[in-house]
C-alpha cells in the first residue's frame, strides 16, 4: 500500500497458539509471501508471533517451532491470521479466552482484518467478535461450535465465509482458500491466480464442505458430473440449460442435480453463476472489451444482469471494479466486501 512515506507492504501477522498445526501455520506465509507488484516488490510482509515472549510454540507433531515475535507485534498488523490449534483448552470446551490469549488479542487495532484458519474460529467466536455474524470451521466441529456459541450463525456446508473485516475458513486446506481469496479480494484474480499456480492448487474450488463429508451411496460405480462441466466451461458465452448439463452425462435432470450436488456441493445453476462471475472479473481485469461485450463473452446476456450478479457477489459494480482491479494498475485493492452469500460463501 502507498503511505505518506511511500509504499508499505500490507503485514500479515499469524498468531501462533499451542498446539499448533505446522499445515496450517505454513499456508499465510506460502499464499501471502509470493505476490509482489509490477516492480517486484512483495505486496504482504508475514510475520508470526505468540502469546507470550519470543521463544518456542508447541506443536501437534513431534517438534515445536520458535517464534521470534510476542504479542506486541499484533498492534502492527493489517490482517491477523489465527491457524488451527488442539490445544485451546478453555477457549474450545467452555468459551472462554484464557488472560494470556485476551492480553494478546487487546493489541489489536480496531479496523484490523481477522481470519480464522479450522478451529481458529474458536478464539475469535470467545473474544465475542462472532456474535451475530456468520462464521464456519470444519464440518466436524460445526455442531459443537454452534451449541458454544448460539450466537453465531455456523454454516457448515461452506469452504469460507466472507464477511467483511472478518473471514473464517473450513478445515486445513481450506485455508488455502480463504488465504487466496483475501489475494483475489486485495489485488484481482491475476495476482492470486499467479499465486495459485506456484503454488499448484486451482485458482477457486467448485462447491462446499458438503463434497468432503462421508455420505453412504448406492452406487460408487455411478458416472460423475465432470464432463459435464468441462462443456459448460467451454460454453459459459452462451445459454446453457440444465438438461444440457445432463445431456452431456446421459442422465435424467433428476439424477443429474442430484449427483452434481453431492460431488460439486452446490447447484448446477449457482455453479454457473460461479464460473461466468469469475469470467467476468477475469475480462474486467485483462481486457478493453466493452462492459456489454464482457457480459455477453461471460454468459450474462445484459450488462444489466452481470451488474446484478457481480454487485450480488462482489458488492460492486463491475465499472468500479474494472477501475479497481485493470490489470497494470499497481494491485492497490480495495477489499470487496463479499459477505455472506457472495462468491466466497458458496450459496
Amino acid at each position: 500500500m502507498e503511505t505518506a512515506q511511500g509504499f508499505r507492504p500490507h503485514r500479515v501477522v499469524v498468531l501462533a497458539l499451542d498446539g499448533l498445526l505446522p499445515f496450517e501455520l505454513g499456508i499465510p506465509h506460502r499464499i501471502f509471501g509470493r505476490p509482489k507488484d509490477a516492480g517486484r516488490r512483495h505486496l504482504y510482509e508475514v510475520v508470526t508471533c505468540s502469546v507470550r515472549p519470543p521463544g518456542p510454540v508447541e506443536t501437534d507433531a513431534d517438534f515445536a517451532i520458535q517464534v521470534a515475535h510476542g504479542p506486541e507485534i499484533l498492534a502492527t498488523a493489517d490482517t491477523v491470521i489465527i491457524p488451527a490449534s488442539y490445544e485451546l483448552g478453555p477457549v474450545f470446551e467452555e468459551g472462554v479466552l484464557t488472560d494470556e490469549l485476551a492480553a494478546a488479542l487487546a493489541h489489536i487495532r480496531p479496523g484490523t482484518r481477522l481470519a480464522s484458519i479450522c478451529t481458529g474460529v474458536y478464539v475469535l467466536a470467545a473474544a465475542g467478535l462472532l456474535d451475530g455474524r456468520p462464521a464456519t470451521t470444519h464440518w466436524a466441529e460445526a455442531e459443537h461450535l454452534q451449541r458454544l456459541f448460539p450466537r453465531i450463525k455456523v454454516d457448515a456446508d461452506v469452504l469460507f465465509i466472507d464477511d467483511g473485516d472478518i473471514l473464517t475458513s473450513a478445515g486445513v486446506a481450506a485455508g488455502i482458500d480463504l488465504c487466496l481469496h483475501m489475494v483475489r479480494r486485495d489485488h484481482g484474480t491475476a495476482v492470486a491466480n499467479e499465486v495459485a499456480r506456484r503454488t499448484v492448487v486451482p485458482p477457486h474450488r467448485d462447491g462446499g464442505q458438503a463434497q468432503y463429508i462421508h455420505r453412504p451411496v448406492a452406487d460408487p460405480q455411478l458416472a460423475t458430473t465432470t464432463a459435464a462441466r468441462a462443456w459448460a466451461l467451454g460454453r459459459l458465452h452462451e445459454p446453457i440449460q440444465l438438461r444440457d448439463m445432463a445431456e452431456q452425462e446421459a442422465m435424467s435432470v433428476r439424477t443429474f442435480t442430484r449427483r452434481f450436488r453431492e460431488e460439486v456441493g452446490i447447484s448446477p445453476g449457482q455453479w454457473l453463476t460461479q464460473q461466468r462471475v469469475e469470467r467476468a472479473r477475469h475480462l474486467l481485469e485483462s481486457t478493453d472489451l466493452s462492459i456489454d461485450q464482457v457480459a455477453r463473452d461471460a454468459g450474462f446476456g445484459t450488462a444489466q444482469s452481470m451488474r446484478q450478479h457481480l454487485q450480488a457477489a462482489l458488492g460492486v459494480t463491475p465499472t468500479a471494479y474494472r477501475r479497481t482491479f485493470r490489470a497494470g494498475s499497481g494491485g492497490t485493492g480495495i477489499g470487496v466486501p463479499e459477505g455472506h452469500g457472495g462468491v466466497g460463501s458458496l450459496r
